[in-house]
């Protein structure tokens, strides 16, 4: 398991419902945002594709609304021989409103999967 990685977010009118809650799928796009910022300066081999979702979760615990921040924590589970189990939880007040497990795969220039490179597991922790 690594350090968890931390990324702000506040919640705007594109991001709610009419209702003023944050819409469902923003969270799926706020966690690659969050994700994008965490593998910030991780070289990917040019000859390597890099990371693609393969499998996304989530548990929706408690709305967040309109107005509102709350930071996405971004940490590692598992790491494996050509994929990484990413956790991503949405915080807000120190309460935890949403849980998203991720698996992400490791893809070479071929869209096969490949072996992450040493270097770029490195990077990540």
């Amino acid at each position: 398991m690594t350090k968890a990685h931390i990324f702000n977010f506040d919640v705007s009118y594109a991001d709610s419902d009419a209702q003023g809650v944050m819409y469902h799928g923003r969270y799926v796009e706020v966690a690659e945002r969050a994700r994008f910022d965490w593998s910030k300066g991780v070289l990917i081999p040019d000859e390597d594709l890099g990371f693609v979702v393969r499998d996304l979760n989530i548990k929706y615990l408690t709305p967040i609304l309109l107005g509102e921040s709350f930071v996405v924590e971004t940490q590692v589970l598992k790491i494996g021989a050509a994929s990484l189990v990413v956790e991503q939880k949405f915080v807000k007040c120190d309460k935890i409103c949403a849980i998203m497990n991720i698996t992400i795969a490791y893809l070479g220039s071929d869209m096969c999967s490949k072996a992450i490179p040493e270097s770029v597991i490195n990077a990540l922790r």
